[in-house]
């Protein structure tokens, strides 16, 4: 999609100058853990909204996903935070690839600022994305990490090239205003759940239950 025709397609419920974490995957299923590390970016960050980003696909991943309009029904049965939207917009905006996506995302929300959103394991492997510099360059990053994940990737190639942008966890609260010029890890308790493994043991029978059971467990 060219840049000129991208503001036909906007995220809803921000503004100019608000912060907006943006949780991009393609949730096969969505789980709790996804539930778990919004409501802690969401603090640790200080933003205003976070949206879930899902994606048609993943340019990554060999096997197709379920479809997109159950992942996308599923993961709003599950949110009930005001300020946690789930968007599809990667689907009208005919993008595959992160750094496309948020080219045209800044350039349909000028002044807004977002913050790219990932798990320490996404880290790991941020070196193999398309265009992942110009991410780093572009937009702050926000790495949500277990404890005992923040070792193996700090060692990994993007961390260690772009060592000199860190901000500590205590300076979190500042990250979503510094518009591409740094990146920061947070510690956060996560759900030990990933959605291969659900997958795998065949929980897609039983989302709608799950979705039911965090909506009640989640409710503020």
């Amino acid at each position: 999609m060219c840049i000129s025709a991208c503001v036909l397609h906007r995220l809803p419920h921000i503004r100019p100058g608000q912060t907006v974490g943006l949780l991009g995957g393609s949730f096969d299923p969505p789980h709790r853990g996804h539930v778990a590390i919004s409501h802690a970016a969401l603090r640790r960050f200080g933003l205003d909204h976070l949206f879930w980003l899902v994606s048609p696909g993943n340019p990554l991943k060999a096997h197709a996903p379920a479809p997109l309009a159950r992942r996308i029904a599923v993961s709003r049965e599950m949110q009930s935070h005001p300020r946690i939207h789930v968007s599809d917009i990667e689907a009208h905006l005919n993008t595959r690839y992160t750094a496309e996506t948020l080219r045209l995302l800044r350039h349909a929300h000028p002044g807004v600022h977002f913050v790219w959103l990932m798990g320490a394991d996404n880290l790991k492997h941020f070196h193999l994305w398309r265009d992942w510099r110009e991410i780093l360059d572009t937009v702050s990053v926000g790495v949500l990490a277990r404890p005992g994940d923040q070792i193996s990737a700090r060692l990994s190639p993007a961390a260690r090239m772009f060592r000199h942008k860190r901000l500590t966890g205590r300076q979190s609260q500042a990250l979503a205003r510094r518009g591409g010029s740094a990146w920061c890890f947070v510690n956060v308790p996560m759900v030990d759940l990933s959605s291969s493994e659900i997958r795998a043991r065949g929980g897609w029978a039983t989302e709608r239950g799950q979705a039911a059971q965090i909506q009640e467990n989640t409710k503020e």
